[in-house]
């Protein structure tokens, strides 16, 4: 029986060898031929040592897939090279269309491995900076194989969208005037401003990286061998570099004196004058008409212009008016400016021991959140809110007018209390509403709560807090180390029994303190208690199930 050949189908990447992937490699050196663009060729001959190399012109990838068929079907092993990936704008999709023809199936067929490479897009993006943060699409301006009409429309679809856009093929010694018009669309949807990267020969010897704008990037070399890479209605340049933010949205919680941002939540408005005016869309400090606005100047100039230049339409449109001697009509521009939301974050309760919401509270609530808030009660006894605003401040004010407790999300200390039977156990209330004041919002290396029962019944559960309060006989109980969530859940360790009410406020300071001090990022107080064995004087103790579980995949 004759040997079945096979077809490697790889992408290389961008050229460097420091930028293929060992599989790639592997592939390479196993083919009995290799079958590429000779450009593509050239750039990964010092890999190959395959007895035959077919290297063909620039519109023969249809030819170039044939042949791989046939001379795998003859037995070879044959590797069909693509710069960047194969499988985007490369030769998978063409090997298994001419195979398909023939009827080929995988159970039965030739075998055919694709092996992934860094398509163009990425590898361009990490030499600009990082242009490809949020939604993106690549389209190629090349009509050899898909309809000019048909490439227009997607363009104009992604510059509708607000997608930032790669750009592949743009042009090509007789292929000119596809980047003109597509300039063209994106200006009636993008800023003249709009920042655009412009690399050629990414990672190779002749590499050049050109920063312009969207109105000023046809006068800068375009070829066969540039990515075009244009920014969304955010994105700016910084140092040299082109920058997309990660979302439209920003979250924020209550103020930073009290409760840093999470790391990816850090970003102060000064970083992001694209996200000021919420109400209109539109930046502040001139940031609409100066992208670089208050920010270090690329090395690379980009020279704002003074006067957009007209469309095609436009200035169609002035010169049938002057020939009628009537007034041109204002054409309307499409221009997309999507409005940057800032999400303000935060919880509010009705007290530390009260449990009850008022009328009032709660109109309050629907005032504040609205139409396009939310809010969404927790076991904490607390409601989360998130509500899109850019004045936090007259959010709050509200709020506290109408007696809510408020505290901010994410890692940081809460406290959570019983009700003390409905107040009637006031006695230890004053201790709890003082851990508030002095702990409450504390920021920590992960979410700490501290439970607090005003009696020996403990019906609120505080032993299965990360630290739980009993106050028992006129003294409390302290319990440390519970793991609250999860098949292997336990109680805490109890460490003391009986202390005096004056010495509460001082013990649970300095073990909040020792675990925000030594504890690792993300590592919960029963973690933190396993692994040191130690916490100030208390010693770690195993209060898990003896019963064997078996362990949840996520290593619970």
């Amino acid at each position: 029986m004759a040997q079945k050949g096979k077809i490697f189908v790889v992408g290389f990447g961008p050229g460097d060898f420091k930028h293929i992937t060992t599989r790639a490699v592997e592939a390479l050196q196993q083919s009995d031929m290799i079958i590429g663009y000779k450009t593509y060729v050239e750039l990964i001959q010092d890999l190959v040592s395959a007895k035959s190399i077919i290297s063909t012109g620039m519109t023969e990838e249809v030819s170039r897939a044939q042949e791989a068929v046939r001379q795998a079907e003859a037995g070879s092993i044959v590797s069909v090279i693509s710069s960047g990936d194969a499988g985007v704008y490369g030769m998978a999709g063409l090997v298994y269309e001419v195979l398909i023809e023939l009827g080929w199936t995988e159970a039965t067929g030739i075998e055919v491995e694709i092996v992934p490479g860094i398509s163009a897009i990425n590898s361009c993006a990490s030499l600009l900076g990082a242009p490809i943060m949020h939604d993106a699409c690549t389209i190629s301006l090349s009509d050899h194989l898909t309809p000019w009409n048909l490439i227009a429309k997607r363009v104009e679809a992604a510059a509708m969208a607000d997608f930032v856009i790669a750009l592949y093929n743009p042009k090509s010694g007789r292929r000119t005037r596809q980047i003109v018009e597509a300039q063209r669309i994106l200006l009636e949807y993008r800023s003249p401003d709009t920042p655009v990267g412009l690399v050629k020969s990414a990672y190779r010897d002749r590499q050049e990286i050109t920063m312009t704008t969207l109105a000023e990037m046809l006068e800068h070399d375009i070829g066969m061998l540039t990515t075009v890479i244009i920014g969304n209605s955010t994105t700016f340049f910084y140092d040299n570099k082109m920058i997309t933010p990660r979302g439209y949205q920003r979250k924020y919680t209550l103020g930073e004196e009290k409760q840093p941002l999470r790391p990816h939540q850090r970003l102060k408005e000064e970083n992001e004058p694209w996200a000021m005016n919420q109400e209109t869309g539109a930046a502040s400090n001139d940031f609409a008409t100066d992208p670089n606005a208050n920010r270090i100047k690329p090395s690379l100039a980009i020279r704002p212009q003074s006067k957009p230049k007209k469309s095609s339409l436009e200035m169609a449109t002035d010169a049938l008016a002057m020939v009628k001697g009537t007034s041109a009509v204002k054409v309307t521009p499409k221009r997309v400016q999507q409005k940057i939301e800032s999400i303000f974050e935060l919880a509010v309760s009705p007290g530390v021991a009260n449990k009850f919401f008022t009328p009032q509270q709660m109109m309050t609530l629907a005032e504040v959140v609205g139409e396009e808030g939310t809010m969404e009660y927790t076991p904490d006894h607390q409601i989360h809110l998130k509500i899109p605003t850019s004045d936090p401040e007259e959010v709050t004010a509200k709020l506290r007018e109408v007696g809510f407790l408020l505290a901010p999300l994410g890692d940081v200390l809460s406290l959570k209390a019983c009700d003390f039977c409905y107040g009637e156990k006031y006695d230890s209330i004053p201790y709890a509403e003082e851990i508030q004041a002095k702990l409450g919002g504390m920021t920590l290396p992960k979410t700490l709560n501290i439970g607090f029962n005003g009696c020996g019944m403990a019906c609120y559960r505080a032993v299965f807090d990360d630290i739980g309060i009993v106050y028992r006989k006129s003294k409390f109980d302290v319990f440390i180390g519970a793991k609250p969530v999860g098949r292997t859940a336990h109680a805490a360790q109890p460490v003391v029994e009986g202390l005096e009410p004056e010495q509460l406020i001082p013990l649970i300071t300095d073990i909040i303190e020792e675990y925000k001090a030594n504890a690792h990022p993300n590592e919960r107080l029963f973690k933190y208690f396993k692994r040191v064995k130690k916490i100030l004087h208390f010693t770690y103790q195993d209060m898990s199930s003896k019963i064997k579980v078996e362990p949840a995949p996520c290593g619970d």
